[in-house]
């Protein structure tokens, strides 16, 4: 079982995280954290690399559902989405929510993955579309 949900697309980094962030925010994603990978490893190792950004998104709905379900989850939460320079493209991933159900063998977290699932993936679909053309 594969742990991510990606598109790749034909825009630039900067254009890419404002397209993902509005993207997200339709369909009830916040952004709760950043993380500018490339500058944290330039301050802190000295070592260049590509624009890589963690944003840690949440769905407040979602995570209330998950938190009722098993106090835990939080160290999964919020979902993580990964924005990354490759070559001429961006690559936008996001954790696949199933592998909350995965690692805590929860069923009562099988609706709140579905539907974090069907955000996520139509999310990073209108993101491939308005991108993409």
């Amino acid at each position: 079982m594969g742990y991510d949900r990606t598109v790749r697309v034909h825009a630039d980094f900067a254009r890419t995280v404002a397209a993902a962030r509005q993207a997200l925010a339709a369909q009830g994603f916040g952004v709760l954290t950043e993380i500018d990978m490339a500058a944290t490893l330039k301050a802190k190792r000295g070592r260049e690399m590509e624009d890589y950004l963690i944003l840690g998104v949440c769905n407040p709905q979602l995570a209330e559902r998950a938190l009722d379900a098993d106090r835990g989850i939080g160290l999964l939460l919020p979902c993580n989405v990964v924005i990354r320079a490759e070559g001429s493209k961006t690559v936008v991933q996001a954790l696949d929510p199933a592998t909350m159900v995965t690692l805590t063998g929860l069923d009562t977290l099988v609706s709140v993955a579905n539907e974090a699932t069907h955000g996520l993936d139509s999310a990073l679909a209108q993101l491939a579309k308005d991108l993409n053309g």
